[in-house]
């Protein structure tokens, strides 16, 4: 029963969601845009409900500069100002509510890491699997990319042990407090690290 009317929730809410916050991502990719972020929409493979690829949609805040010898600047060089203003307030995700619709992510789950991360994964952190992602979720609402990978995967692992819709309200809430109050997104414009594999986490933070 949850599962299901969290799903007819999701379609409802992105929906609306899409339809009122239009003028809002129209300011936010024009900002973007001007800023030199171009193309503004940035797609990138992501892992999702039962280990299958999906492309992510994002609002683009890093350029694509490169170094002498091709390759991609470090992330901390290439996030501008204004992408560090979309990522903080959360603007770059808004275009995530279509992901929603077409049943890719859900507004609450674990967040998809990149698809390339899948060999990496312990079977404990493989739990995150059994749920659809989400646009937030523990782990977002408990510091973002201020954690360490460990803390992310037992915050997530937590969740799907645990989900509820009294969890799911409760993240929701948490996280448009945290969007309205001002120093209170944490770790949101850090860029994350790569994750390189790491032990199976034994803790289970609420």
């Amino acid at each position: 029963m949850y599962e299901a009317t969290k799903r007819v929730f999701d379609l409802t809410a992105a929906a609306a969601g899409l339809l009122l916050l239009a003028p809002l991502l129209a300011a936010a990719a024009g900002a973007a845009w001007l800023s030199g972020l171009r193309p503004v929409l940035f797609r990138q493979l992501r892992t999702g409900y039962g280990e299958h690829p999906f492309s992510v949609l994002k609002l683009r805040t890093m350029t694509q500069h490169r170094d002498a010898a091709g390759l991609l600047l470090p992330d901390a060089q290439r996030l501008t100002g204004a992408g560090r203003l979309l990522r903080r307030t959360s603007l770059d995700e808004l275009p995530q509510l279509w992901n929603v619709l077409r049943g890719e992510l859900s507004l609450v789950g674990p967040r998809p890491f990149i698809h390339e991360y899948l060999p990496l994964y312990s079977a404990a952190q493989r739990q995150r699997f059994r749920v659809r992602p989400g646009i937030t979720g523990w782990a977002q609402v408990h510091g973002r990319n201020a954690l360490t990978w460990e803390e992310k995967f037992a915050y997530d692992q937590w969740y799907v042990a645990h989900r509820s819709w009294a969890l799911d309200l409760r993240i929701l809430a948490r996280t448009v407090y945290q969007l309205l109050a001002p120093g209170r997104a944490a770790g949101a414009d850090v860029p994350a690290p790569r994750f390189q594999g790491s032990r199976p986490s034994s803790s289970s933070p609420a």
